[in-house]
């Protein structure tokens, strides 16, 4: 048990630290896309310089793959990439209109239901994913990290 606790608390660290990444780069990218005048530039040179990570972690970690695709494997889950598309194409382009603060915001207040939704129907049985029922407690605390979030873009008044 302790060993599994720890792993929960290293998992749940390196995530927060990935979550600290987004608004970070949310705003780098934006600044660059500004810079450049150009949305789909700034974007295209991120997802570069990622690319370049990926592949020194893929054949440092792993080598040279033998296949990029296994049979059996549905087509869709190739496609995530279209997400991260979306994110970084948006977030260039909005936040330097909306604030960092805003646009990031918003991307919570999106995952929350998506996480909602994804864990109360097991996204539809299509990803495997196990599903939990949204019950009253999670449903209370989806409202309450949802209240917290606005809470957050409300500005403090001066006097």
């Amino acid at each position: 048990m302790l060993q599994n606790t720890h792993s929960l608390v290293i998992y749940a660290l390196i995530m927060f630290i990935a979550g600290l990444g987004i608004p970070i780069m949310a705003a780098l990218n934006s600044g660059l896309g500004s810079k450049l005048q150009n949305t789909a530039l700034a974007a295209a040179i991120l997802l570069f310089v990622g690319l370049c990570i990926a592949l020194i972690y893929l054949f440092a970690s792993s080598g040279v793959p033998k296949t990029l695709f296994v049979p059996d494997t549905p087509w869709y889950f190739y496609f995530g990439g279209c997400f991260v598309m979306f994110y970084i194409l948006t977030i260039t382009w909005v936040a330097p209109k909306f604030g960092i603060a805003n646009a990031i915001t918003f991307v919570l207040l999106g995952q929350l239901v998506a996480m909602a939704v994804i864990d109360h129907f097991g996204f539809f049985g299509f990803f495997g994913v196990k599903q939990f029922d949204l019950d009253l407690k999670r449903i209370t605390g989806l409202v309450l990290m949802i209240t917290g979030v606005l809470l957050i873009l409300s500005k403090p008044q001066h006097s």
